[in-house]
């Protein structure tokens, strides 16, 4: 479904925007009990949106994040906002006709079933993001109005129903006219909003096809690779060994820290990577797999600033995991993480990998990395072809 509304090239319908979003809700809560959810979500996201404006009003020309971030923040909004319209019983497009006759500067259609009727052709040609003073009036008044809604449902009763609906028109009226003040194109913002959804929990999950599939099996990452690991002390100093078939891949490696915290045991990220993402310049310089025969990829995919970027990410990765217990009884991991880890990757093949193939590869890598951490040794399998990093005993 999110793939058919972006690619279609027609434009984006309101109705069809709020159907994904109901359809992507996975709280699990229903009647009152959701409701009140949503509204936590949309005031917690509005409150988002007034932060980056308050960041680029503080910083200036310095933060070059506010384009992407307003967008991004925006379609957050749409998202709680349409769910919020779903649980109240409202359409998007009813809940936008009655916003029309709200709106400070009235632009909506008479009968708005686009995204485009809610500001207009003149919305495809905004500069970029404004932060202005008006941008700060009109944002503060949908700031407002989200907490008059949530205020509201403190005390839902049978009369104050339609209240809610009326307040959540007047919220989403006023989101349109700050979203106009900012030259945020609403369109985009859901469009950009499905995407990060899509990416992040899509109702179907199918893996990306791996890169190497057209090369010949000399710059192959192998399909299967099992890879020992064990901890050994030499002269007071422990160290951890890595082999493949009795012979060491890579260097022994120890923790580099004063506060022992077994990073030694950190190859197993650079598996995950490559049994779920298949992709891991690291494990193909251990290797020697690299894509020679292709001048460009060799240079670019493959040398030595792909290799510092896994390495980083796979360094930040471990300590941000080691602040939450290696995600031990952790089922999901938070978007912030992922969000980083993609705009690390930009403009490298695995840019491609969406969202959850990252926190596949993070959680897999975790519990390797745990059990490796309780036993000081074991055999750690990685299997490109059906995804998975699987640690020998583990199922035992």
């Amino acid at each position: 479904m999110a793939l058919d509304l972006l690619a279609s090239g027609h434009p984006l319908g309101l109705d069809m925007y709020q159907r994904f979003a109901v359809s992507a809700d996975r709280s699990g809560f229903v009647g009152e009990r959701r409701l009140r959810f949503l509204l936590l979500g949309l005031f917690g996201e509005v409150g988002s949106l007034l932060s980056e404006l308050k960041k680029k009003q503080r910083d200036q020309n310095s933060y070059l994040a506010y384009e992407r971030s307003s967008l991004e923040e925006t379609g957050d909004v749409l998202w709680y906002l349409a769910n919020v319209a779903n649980a109240l019983g409202l359409t998007l497009s009813e809940l936008a006709a009655v916003a029309s006759d709200l709106q400070v500067k009235p632009q909506l259609a008479t009968f708005p079933t686009k995204f485009q009727d809610l500001q207009g052709q003149h919305a495809l040609l905004l500069d970029s993001p404004a932060s202005g003073d008006y941008v700060e009036r009109t944002l503060l008044l949908v700031a407002a109005r989200a907490g008059r809604l949530v205020r509201r449902a403190t005390e839902i009763t049978q009369s104050t129903a339609a209240d809610m609906k009326d307040d959540v028109a007047r919220l989403f009226a006023a989101l349109v006219d700050a979203a106009s003040d900012a030259h945020v194109n609403l369109e985009a913002a859901a469009k950009a909003n499905i995407e990060k959804v899509d990416g992040r929990w899509p109702a179907v999950r199918e893996h990306t096809p791996l890169f190497d599939e057209a090369f010949d099996d000399d710059e192959r990452l192998p399909r299967r690779l099992v890879v020992d690991f064990r901890e050994k002390k030499v002269l007071g100093t422990k160290f951890v060994f890595q082999s493949v078939k009795g012979i060491n891949l890579g260097d022994r490696l120890t923790d580099n820290s004063v506060d022992g915290d077994d990073y030694r045991f950190h190859d197993v990220f650079h598996l995950a990577f490559a049994a779920v993402l298949g992709w891991s310049p690291v494990l193909r310089a251990l290797l020697k797999l690299k894509r020679k025969s292709d001048r460009s990829i060799d240079e670019n995919e493959d040398g030595a600033r792909a290799i510092i970027t896994e390495e980083g990410i796979s360094n930040w990765v471990f300590s941000h995991g080691l602040r939450h217990q290696a995600f031990a009884d952790v089922k999901s991991l938070d978007f912030d993480l992922l969000r980083t880890i993609r705009h690390m990757v930009k403009g490298y093949e695995v840019q491609v990998c969406p969202m959850w193939m990252w926190e596949e590869a993070i959680m897999q890598g975790f519990n390797a990395f745990r059990f490796l951490q309780r036993h000081r040794s074991g055999s750690v399998v990685a299997d490109l072809r059906t995804r998975t990093l699987i640690v020998a005993g583990e199922n035992t």
